[in-house]
């Protein structure tokens, strides 16, 4: 089994309050949800008005189609342009034994 994890943060410029940033938090992960099959939260910086941090994860046996998964979920946010990508980090996590 592989684990794709993905920690994403982003900046709102103009943003002065934590309910805008919750309605974009919202929106982002209400997309992402009803576009791709992977789990999405936000993972950090809470109460902070202009920070957002995401964490993506995506689970399965073959580690290029996690990977390409993960990428399209990043290109799409970014494309969303609802807040500024500031800092992305990606991670490949190998569970279990191979056997042969």
């Amino acid at each position: 089994m592989k684990i794709g994890c993905c920690q994403i943060k982003f900046h709102l410029h103009g943003n002065n309050s934590l309910k805008g940033k919750r309605k974009v938090v919202s929106s982002m992960k209400d997309r992402v949800r009803s576009k791709f099959n992977v789990s999405i939260a936000e993972t950090g910086d809470n109460d902070i008005w202009q920070s957002i941090e995401l964490g993506i994860a995506a689970v399965g046996p073959d580690p290029q189609y996690i990977d390409g998964q993960i990428k399209q979920v990043v290109e799409y946010l970014d494309k969303l342009q609802l807040a500024e990508m500031t800092d992305c980090k990606f991670e490949l996590i190998h569970v279990g034994h191979e056997y042969q």
